[in-house]
């Protein structure tokens, strides 16, 4: 008798009431699923339409093994109890991953399932500790792009994006394929991925000669990144808010007077009557078709910002709730979130409620011109994290709640497409496994204007191109504080500003102090807007310098663009880590305050204040040219690089241009 038989191109194990699954997923890549007394299931939370692959498989009696290309799977039952274990081999037979023993003393399990009485499980598989760097996850906000020995909450907040795809200096990617609230713990003995509750366990592995293949075969599983549009290369002028029509014509006509160039000018939350109503408020917006009119013709597109909140007292909120489009709460009263009224959030999860939004957006926003949108709240923010107490269509939101955003950014992807429109980027505040496929640029939510959040972003984006998210932005400034006449404030913008210039997407915004309330004309509130953002508003000696960064950025617009190909049609991440371009450069793996953008410029931003130098370590195997001033340094050595305010190091690989 064996354990296991071949049903297809999938492996199968049975035994004490657990069904494991395991069958090629794309190129080099397996995916494996497990189930207690139930068959198993074909979810697509992340994953892309199987792609027919190859598979080896043997079978013997208490062993069998399945290889797909470079990654094998060997499967094996300890036969007293019965249970089975999985290790992954690439194809020189190096252990690339493994399951923890089952049994002994202990009565170990590397699948274990703990029932809810009446329902399904809370899951924990663990993975035997090994020496290794991991990369990616999404969004965290810490100084740490290095992951291993640390522990993260797996569900979504406003400045936390968890992208479950993480990659190994070994050699494998590993995706967690299961949008439940959890945790995943990188310890020294053991690694462990827990789901509060699911119905199945379902990852996927794939193995690579190097992280391009490895980036390569995962956005092959999940999705490619679209060609990112011409107008969001620039420069993007936003800020906390224009709050009319007027006011945010006057600022783009100021920067055009100026010849200072603007790809995207933003208009941002509570332009509308209640949430939920997703239109223009016509007291301050009384024409919004002139308004995208006249930015078009100054070369600038308008993106406004949609926020997932309905109202209770919004013109949409009666119809929303008797369709069954707003999330539920199991609990309490059917609020989400009190913040400018008391609102639910719409079930992006439902497709019939994604249709309902984008129709009225479309009606309101996309029929005026308008081509961006600021999905914000996307994770969404619910006034309280009780993740027990809410319930989506596609389920409780401890099952399915992360996927979410993955679903929000969906709605008006397939929206727009299907109104023709192919060049499609849309801002989000979160994104899930997969978002990057529905033009997700992800930024990185409501951080502090300080240096230590400032250095946390750097970390955050790196690593979000390593979960497979390519477009990634963030407030330049810092969105909370930040008064424009504060020269310790001004320093700051300063630095990130220039960072901001090699970033995927150089995007102001921020909520600067003192604020202004807003009123109608009969005299109730609107919503309050923050002090002035624009280029201009820092002192006279700091507006040429912004302005040669903008200017830079658009010399830049080709090589922008050949990045934004390569991870159209490669997933290879815009900004990346030293050791992605370097693997074979030790030092490379230990850097995480300079990294570089593209293949080519190797970008060091200042991020102490108070200083006017930094050192910059140049890998080995390539000559270094310094941007500013053009010297040319020999690989493997750390240089120290002059950094007066208006200068950002920047080294060229090889004699190379970036600028055009």
């Amino acid at each position: 008798m064996s354990y296991f038989e071949r049903l297809g191109n999938s492996l199968i194990f049975r035994n004490n009431g657990e069904t494991l699954m395991i069958n090629p997923w794309g190129e080099n890549s397996l995916r494996v699923r497990a189930r207690i007394q139930e068959d198993i299931l074909d979810t697509d939370w992340a994953l892309l339409p199987y792609e027919e692959a190859e598979a080896e498989i043997v079978i013997g009696e208490t062993e069998a093994t399945i290889r797909c290309g470079m990654l094998t799977a060997k499967l094996y039952v300890e036969t007293n109890q019965g249970n089975c274990c999985i290790a992954y081999y690439n194809q020189k037979g190096e252990l690339l991953l493994s399951e923890i023993e089952n049994g002994g003393a202990l009565r170990r399990r590397s699948r274990a399932y703990t029932p809810h009485l009446g329902g399904d499980f809370s899951l924990t598989v663990s993975f035997r500790g090994q020496d290794e760097h991991l990369w990616g996850l999404g969004q965290y906000q810490e100084e740490q792009l290095d992951l291993k020995y640390g522990v993260f909450e797996l569900a979504h907040r406003n400045s936390q994006a968890s992208v479950p795809f993480v990659v190994s200096s070994k050699g494998y990617g590993f995706l967690w394929h299961n949008p439940a609230i959890g945790q995943v713990a990188f310890g020294k003995n053991c690694t462990e991925w827990k789901a509060q509750s699911t119905k199945q366990m379902d990852y996927w592995i794939t193995a690579g000669d190097s992280f391009q293949q490895i980036s390569y075969q995962y956005a092959k599983a999940t999705g490619f990144a679209p060609m990112m549009p011409e107008y969001g290369l620039g420069f993007w002028q936003c800020k906390l808010r224009y709050w009319n029509q007027e006011q945010l014509l006057e600022v783009a006509r100021e920067y055009h007077r100026r010849n200072i160039p603007v790809s995207v000018i933003v208009c941002d939350f509570f332009h509308w009557p209640k949430m939920g109503d997703y239109r223009f408020e016509e007291e301050f917006f009384p024409d919004p078709k002139a308004m995208v009119d006249e930015l078009k013709q100054m070369g600038m597109e308008l993106m406004v910002s949609v926020w997932p909140q309905v109202d209770l007292l919004s013109e949409n909120y009666g119809y929303m709730r008797q369709q069954n489009m707003l999330v539920r709460a199991e609990m309490g009263e059917q609020i989400g979130m009190r913040f400018g009224g008391d609102n639910m959030f719409y079930d992006a999860t439902n497709p019939r409620a994604r249709q309902f939004v984008w129709e009225k957006c479309k009606q309101n926003y996309a029929d005026y011109g308008v081509k961006l949108f600021w999905l914000d709240e996307a994770e969404p923010e619910y006034s309280e994290y009780d993740f027990a107490n809410f319930r989506y269509h596609a389920g409780p939101n401890l099952q399915v709640g992360n996927v979410y955003p993955q679903c929000y950014s969906r709605g008006f992807y397939d929206g727009q497409k299907q109104m023709g429109q192919d060049d499609i980027v849309n801002l989000v505040r979160c994104a899930w496994a997969g978002s990057q496929r529905y033009g997700a640029l992800v930024w990185s939510g409501d951080i502090h204007s300080d240096w230590q959040s400032f250095r946390k972003q750097l970390c955050a984006g790196l690593n979000m191109g390593m979960a497979g998210i390519p477009w990634w932005t963030t407030d330049i400034g810092g969105f909370y504080g930040g008064n424009p006449d504060d020269p310790a404030f001004r320093e700051l913008l300063a630095r990130w500003f220039a960072w901001a210039v090699f970033c995927p997407v150089m995007r102001l915004h921020g909520d600067r102090s003192p604020g202004q309330m807003i009123y109608r004309k009969d005299g109730s509130a609107n919503m309050h807007t923050g002090s002035f953002n624009e280029v201009w508003c820092f002192g006279e000696e700091l507006t040429p310098v912004l302005t040669d960064f903008i200017k830079m950025r658009e010399r830049m617009r080709p090589y922008v663009r050949r990045l934004m190909e390569e991870a159209h049609e490669k997933g290879t991440p815009v900004m990346r880590p030293m050791f992605y371009e370097f693997p074979d450069d030790p030092a490379c793996y230990a850097i995480q305050d300079q990294y570089m953008f593209g293949p080519d410029a190797l970008v060091a931003p200042v991020m102490e204040p108070g200083v006017s130098t930094r050192k910059v370590y140049l890998p080995k195997g390539a000559k270094w040219t310094e941007q500013h001033t053009g010297k040319v340094f020999d690989g493997g050595y750390t240089v120290e690089a002059q950094a007066p305010i208006h200068v950002i190091p920047v080294f060229l690989k090889n004699g190379a241009q970036i600028e055009g």
